[in-house]
């Protein structure tokens, strides 16, 4: 039988192909938002939103570079192009979801190191600093998806015939090391760091929220960074949970077979993986107040966008997830000439 034949039927073939057509415009639409605003801001930029540009070009180029070919294979009812476009696709499949990974796992580490103290981020990590550490998730995803084409680890097509990426059950032995080098190094590994830095966010926030006065201007700082921090922790929990169901099925191909699992029950944690993809500028336009107000100026809807924020309100940046410094100081200041003021009336009477 033809391995690069569908093992689905043609209904389940198209509705296949229209979700990732679905999925591969809202991916598309979606991060070019977030490129453009970072474009339209670069002047203003703080050193740690270059890593949400950074996730935006991995999830964009996903979208781009594979979806197409996946949309074109199912309503083919067979994969295209054959053993070429299936090293590609499985090569930038590849490439992409360790770039992603890793700048998901950066963007953790700056987060923590960043929110050490409740100011401004920029003494804490430098613009170079910040290029240096996108430069490494890319070089570090390209080492990681050359691998297989160098002989260890292989691509080939997905059970259900429509895809490809690693051949997961062709490594039972020979890419065995390779498998769990491949799953320590770029999902579980990473994933407990994230888990880490974010687990001691949340306890540095409580501890600094209940050792403040109700009184104190800075609890609206705090309550700001918990927000931001809600923001990072959607954005990474997205991304792994999307995953997870694709690499347990992945490894049960490896450490059972993959004849076990039916091709309908196989496609849906590789479709529910690649709407990964989605998720983040979703979760900028829901939570981040700022990015949907420069949206919304973007398509001429400038009108709802001029409301005034209130004075003791603390602004955070478009797309990443930090507080305006600037803008913090100037709230402080004012803050603590409302305090003077307060202790002056009181001493009048």
């Amino acid at each position: 039988m033809d391995i690069y034949s569908s093992k689905l039927s043609p209904a389940v073939d198209f509705v296949a192909g229209a979700l990732l057509l679905v999925i591969a415009v809202l991916s598309i639409v979606g991060n070019l938002l977030v490129l453009i605003m970072a474009f339209k801001r670069s002047s203003q930029m703080k050193p740690p939103e270059l890593l949400s540009v950074n996730l935006a070009v991995t999830d964009l180029g996903a979208a781009v570079f594979m979806y197409p070919l996946s949309v074109a294979s199912a309503w083919s009812h067979r994969w295209l192009g054959g053993d070429s476009t299936c090293k590609y696709y499985g090569l930038v499949g590849f490439f992409f979801g360790v770039a992603s990974m890793m700048t998901l796992t950066m963007m953790a580490v700056v987060r923590f190191i960043v929110s050490l103290s409740l100011h401004s981020p920029k003494e804490k990590i430098s613009r170079r600093s910040v290029k240096l550490l996108c430069l490494w998730t890319w070089l570090c995803a390209l080492l990681w998806a050359s691998f297989p084409l160098l002989g260890w680890g292989r691509y080939g097509p997905e059970p259900f015939g429509i895809s490809c990426t690693l051949a997961w059950g062709e490594m039972k032995e020979e890419g065995f090391y390779f498998v769990i080098s491949l799953f320590t190094f770029n999902f579980l590994g990473p994933s407990i760091v994230i888990l880490f830095c974010y687990f001691g966010l949340v306890v540095k926030l409580y501890i600094s929220y209940r050792s403040l006065d109700n009184n104190q201007q800075v609890s609206n700082i705090i309550k700001m960074h918990r927000r931001l921090l809600t923001i990072a922790v959607l954005i990474s929990l997205g991304f792994i949970v999307a995953w997870s169901p694709y690499a347990m099925v992945s490894l049960w191909s490896v450490f059972r077979s993959s004849e076990l699992i039916p091709p309908e029950v196989s496609m849906l944690p590789c479709l529910f993986a690649k709407s990964s993809t989605v998720y983040n500028p979703l979760i900028y336009y829901i939570f981040s107040n700022t990015f949907k107000r420069e949206v919304k100026q973007l398509c001429g809807r400038a009108n709802a966008c001029h409301a005034s924020n209130p004075a003791n309100n603390i602004s955070e940046n478009v797309i990443y997830l930090v507080c305006d410094g600037s803008r913090l100081d100037k709230t402080e200041k004012v803050s603590d000439k409302e305090v003077e003021r307060a202790q002056e009336d009181k001493s009048s009477f």
